[in-house]
């Protein structure tokens, strides 16, 4: 009987118990399992809310080789004083520890004791089966009741505190927004997630901007070839604004910072997950789902998305030609259809394999069809009257696009706290097919008689497949000094093949033209090591780093086999980083860095692509890198309540800025003809200051507010003899939130973009001459618009599992590109407007939590069938 019961505690235990039993591994962690839960009230019965909540845990450090408090988990009360922590260690004491404004810190010792059911140590196995273990699963869950705090005697009066969770968190080099509770992009993209995020500006077309340039786009700390309309909102946990970012990251990428998409990744142990579902007014649907999966020494995240979408869009250009006197006068008007939608997939495995190591991989596919249709209407006379002819193109478009990434790596931790290595890869690969035909009707005039008719089809497709690899490690020096180093290596594989086809009417079949046909492939690598020290002296601290890169490039014209290479030499890339603590929760940083921008292949290869017969380019076999100094000085302050200001003032200075500019060609016939090309700017600069700020006005109302006040110029000296002036623009966002009654939230966001010069290094703008091209920044500006979103949600079921919520994007229909572009050649006045105001309804419902029970039998299931052998022999 002794023999028996000391089987039967040790099978019970297993798992938990530090004490081997036969079979188990050495070592093995007991399981985090526990809960404790309870609720918060005063002297007179009433709910405490906002209270922090924290579990520590006596741990010996093997660094210090004393034993400290660790901080376990922690949250804060609910409306109600609930409180609710979950996957704790049930081995050992823990301590509990409560603190409010205006309420004596409370603190209680907990301890999980693990018991046998009562008469488990009489019974017998009956059938060879175990007893029910099940009753044991109570023991890992303690309620602690009713906490009563005790009010402080050094209580203010008519003093209220509410805790919110800050939505903007700032850092040494980055500010981090939280957008997982968003509701104004509920249903959309990483696009509409974005005109919602402080720094960052959206144009009509999806593009961002930071200070009126082009950030590299980051998904979980690594570059992505993925577009942000290919990225749904849903899926996002945070976005990182790294205007100056420092010798860990990528030099490449010109003079923009990075944006860093955080995508959501749950580590709870149990199972949880959601589902939402949404319609437009356009009647696209948006779905997805997610669903997370922890135990014991495995992570599983699943997640999948879809957005359908239907969007409508107006065009309106005015062009004035100079190459011919008279001058011809062009207007065209368009409109779009679009029809399509992608899907997005997501799934990653984490595995603890011990305390110090953890190994991760997770996988992403995209997919998206898309089906847009098209008409512009062109009238061209000459500026004395003269009629010349009206045109009217159809456009029926077909375009595809796959993408799938892989990312895997580990992370070890070493016994010194703060020392670790991590290495990583990702492997991305994308593949895009389009289809596109043109049928152009010429008349005398709108609505004259018919004098011909061109058709045109393209055929295309191409690939995009990059590798990256990368290690770091992190070595502390002292208390908060560390020196951290790296190695990144970037292998990048790009193909294009477009074949443009004319039809004969004369043979009635379409025919290859093989000068306006464009097959081409490159590679570019690029290789980087970086080292940075950081230290904090009382309320000083520094971080200097230096970053050496080199790359390389090769590409061929695959018909003519005609080939081009160039290889970048080592530069380097240093970074300094000063932050001074002040009195008051205030604080001064400064930042200096340098930055790279080296040309693509299309912007190298001297070949003439008339695919798009309405607008011609060409590259530049003699671009040169572009590189950046940075210099931005920051002032924080928190004030009481939640509030936090930042103001910076930064300046960047470019040399050999890569720009687009409009040139023209003449043809072998003698005619003109208008080509958009890149050239090398002799500088550019832009200063300006920016103010962030956090508030929370009310218990029911926050927000978030950005202004840039900015002035831009280009020295285009080197190409023309003379530079367009410099310009003052500003850009304002604000976000409020609003919590109300019965669960209700609503937020109202607005932009506003005053007249500013066109975006540097923006290589799918729109507009240019004489339809479709991007101009440069040096030849153009845009006049100002702005725009407003709101949204409402309604919150219900228990604990609030379901979320109903109503948004509309652009709801004045304000938000337009308007844009102006002038040369020696054309002067150019277009407008484009967007399908809005957008409006959107999603339901979202979350499920599951830590179901300790259930996984518990779940564990003595298989603990019982793979002991049996164990009990036996000890009998």
């Amino acid at each position: 009987m002794k023999k028996f019961i000391l089987a039967l505690v040790a099978i019970v235990t297993f798992q938990i118990a530090k004490a081997q039993m036969p079979g188990a591994a050495p070592n093995q962690a007991p399981p985090s399992i526990g809960r404790i839960y309870g609720k918060l009230i005063d002297s007179t019965g009433k709910s405490i809310e906002g209270a922090s909540i924290v579990v520590l845990q006596n741990k010996y450090d093997s660094a210090t080789k004393k034993r400290k408090d660790v901080l376990l988990k922690g949250t804060i009360s609910a409306a109600n004083g609930d409180f609710n922590i979950e996957a704790l260690p049930i081995m050992g004491p823990l301590k509990l520890t409560v603190s409010a404004t205006g309420f004596e810190a409370y603190t209680q010792t907990v301890t999980f004791q693990p018991k046998m059911p009562a008469g488990a140590a009489q019974q017998k196995p009956a059938n060879g089966q175990m007893p029910d273990m099940s009753a044991m699963a109570s023991a890992f869950e303690k309620d602690l009741g009713k906490l009563s705090l005790v009010k402080s005697v050094k209580e203010l009066s008519e003093v209220v505190v509410t805790a919110t969770k800050g939505r903007l968190k700032m850092d040494i080099d980055k500010k981090v927004f939280s957008v997982d509770q968003n509701i104004v992009s509920a249903g959309g993209t990483a696009v509409d997630i974005m005109k919602n995020v402080p720094s960052v500006n959206v144009d009509i077309d999806g593009n961002v901007t930071m200070r009126n340039a082009s950030p590299q786009i980051y998904i979980d700390g690594r570059p992505t070839t993925l577009s942000l309309d290919q990225i749904p909102a849903d899926a996002i946990e945070s976005v990182e604004i790294i205007t100056n970012p420092s010798a860990k990251y990528d030099a490449s990428g010109g003079n923009a910072g990075i944006l860093n998409i955080v995508l959501k990744k749950n580590k709870k142990n149990g199972y949880n997950g959601n589902v939402n579902v949404g319609i437009d007014k356009r009647g696209a649907i948006n779905g997805g789902a997610s669903l997370n999966l922890r135990q014991n020494k495995f992570n599983l995240s699943l997640s999948g998305f879809g957005n359908q979408m239907k969007n409508r869009n107006t065009s309106s250009t005015d062009i004035t030609s100079l190459l011919t006197t008279p001058n011809v006068l062009v207007n065209q008007t368009g409109s779009t259809i679009m029809n399509g939608g992608f899907l997005f997939g997501r799934a990653g495995v984490d595995y603890f394999a011990t305390n110090r190591l953890t190994l991760s991989l997770s996988a992403v596919r995209v997919h998206g069809e898309f089906s847009p249709d098209a008409v512009l209407k062109t009238d061209s006379s000459y500026n004395n009257a003269s009629y010349i002819s009206f045109s009217n193109r159809t456009t029926a478009t077909k375009r595809e696009f796959n993408a799938t990434g892989i990312q895997g790596g580990f992370k070890y931790l070493f016994p010194k706290e703060g020392e670790e290595l991590t290495a990583d890869f990702n492997i991305f690969n994308g593949r895009n097919s389009n289809n596109l035909n043109y049928n152009t009707g010429i008349y005398t005039y709108e609505g004259g008689a018919k004098t011909g008719e061109v058709l045109q089809q393209i055929l295309g497709s191409g690939t995009n497949n990059f590798v990256t690899i990368q290690a770091d490690y992190v070595k502390p020096f002292s208390k908060a000094g560390k020196i951290e180093t790296g190695a990144r290596v970037q292998l990048r594989t790009m193909t294009n093949n477009q074949s443009n086809y004319m039809f004969n009417n004369s043979t009635n079949e379409y025919v290859l033209v093989p000068n306006a046909t464009s097959n081409y492939k490159n590679k570019d690598n690029v290789y980087a090591a970086y080292i940075s020290v950081g230290n904090q002296h009382n309320n000083f601290g520094y971080k200097v780093g230096l970053r050496a890169e080199s790359s390389d490039y090769t590409g061929e014209l695959t018909d003519t086999k005609q080939s081009f290479s160039n290889k970048y030499p080592l530069s380097l890339f240093p970074s300094l980083f000063l932050s001074q603590k002040l009195s008051d929760k205030q604080e001064l940083q400064f930042s200096v860095t340098r930055r790279v921008n080296r040309p693509f292949f299309m912007q190298v290869i001297p070949f003439i692509d008339s695919t798009d017969q309405l607008n011609w380019t060409r590259g530049n076999a003699a671009l040169k890198p572009e590189f950046t100094n940075s210099a931005e000085v920051s002032y924080s302050k928190t004030f009481k309540g939640g509030n936090t200001v930042l103001v910076s003032a930064y300046y960047k200075y470019t040399t050999n800025l890569i720009t687009r500019f409009l040139d023209t060609v003449t043809l072998a016939s003698g005619e003109k003809r208008p080509i958009s090309t890149y050239q090398n700017a002799q500088s550019s600069q832009s200063y300006g200051v920016e103010f962030t700020s956090q508030n929370v006005l009310t218990k029911w109302w926050d927000l978030n507010s950005n202004l840039n006040i900015y002035n831009s110029k280009i020295n285009t000296d080197n190409i023309t003899g003379t530079s367009q002036a410099a310009m003052w623009s500003w850009f304002a966002k604000v976000n409020n939130n609003f919590k109300l009654p019965a669960d209700f939230k609503i937020q109202l966001s607005g932009t506003y973009q005053s007249k500013t010069n066109l975006p540097v290094n923006q290589n799918s703008g729109m507009g240019g001459p004489p339809m479709g091209g991007a101009q440069s920044a040096a030849q153009g500006y845009i006049k100002a618009n702005w725009g407003i979103d709101a949204a409402i949600s309604k919150s219900f079921l228990k604990n609030k599992a379901a979320t109903v919520t109503f948004n509309v994007n652009d709801i004045f229909r304000t938000r337009k590109m308007d844009q102006y572009s002038a040369s020696s050649f054309y002067i150019q006045n277009s407008y484009r407007l967007n399908d809005v105001p957008m409006f959107r309804i999603n339901f979202a419902y979350k499920f599951g939590q830590m179901d300790m029970s259930l996984f518990k039998r779940k564990n003595m299931k298989a603990e019982s069938e793979g002991s049996q052998g164990a009990m036996q022999g000890m009998q």
